[in-house]
């Protein structure tokens, strides 16, 4: 199936922001008013192609994006190479790990289906198995809607420790993985729109 053809999950912006004033660019954690009024409104997603979405800003894709770190104080970076599937970011870097959230029928509400999208992408991606997954939670929300990808798109950003050792990329055509010191996370780039606006509000830097 082309990666156009695959079913996601979409909420439409005006339900998303249905209080215009909790629109906001940026990283918000979990002790953001507006995270709660915007997460409300994720049990009112919708199942749409994403070719069609791509190019929708009626619409917010649902997109799980996961930083993962090691007990030694250092956050892997990937750097997004040609083969990947999203031309637009090509050979930016990212402190996220993720993709596009697909309907999970069996999951009993939104949330379950939130953490079953983000442990396969770990899976496939980095080899994460559910086991190292057991303190995975999400921190919060990242919006960013001054550019092109951003508008069709919001992150559920979710954090997870793992050992260094647990990581290894099962897509070397399209992700390089990098472990660096939090402290000097900001001294790398280019960064893709997401990371750079986590950095600055969730590290301060």
């Amino acid at each position: 199936m082309s990666k156009f053809d695959e079913p996601i999950l979409v909420v439409p912006r005006d339900v998303l922001f249905n209080d215009e004033a909790d629109a906001f660019n940026g990283f918000i954690g979990m002790n953001d008013r507006r995270y709660e009024n915007i997460i409300s409104a994720f049990p009112k997603f919708e199942v749409k192609r994403r070719g069609d979405m791509e190019e929708d800003p009626a619409y917010k894709q649902l997109v799980g994006y996961v930083i993962i770190t090691s007990d030694n104080g250092k956050t892997l970076v990937y750097k997004r190479l040609n083969g990947g599937g999203e031309a637009r970011l090509h050979g930016m870097l990212s402190i996220g790990v993720g993709g596009h959230m697909n309907d999970v029928p069996e999951a009993s509400n939104i949330e379950e289906k939130l953490y079953i999208n983000a442990g396969r992408e770990l899976s496939e991606e980095v080899g994460l198995s559910q086991e190292q997954l057991e303190d995975i939670e999400i921190v919060g929300l990242i919006n960013d809607d001054d550019n092109e990808v951003g508008r069709v798109h919001i992150g559920v950003v979710f954090k997870v420790t793992v050992e260094e050792a647990d990581v290894a990329s099962h897509e070397e055509d399209t992700l390089e993985l990098i472990w660096e010191k939090d402290d000097q996370l900001a001294e790398r780039s280019p960064y893709e729109s997401w990371s750079e606006l986590i950095i600055k509000d969730a590290y301060g830097r």
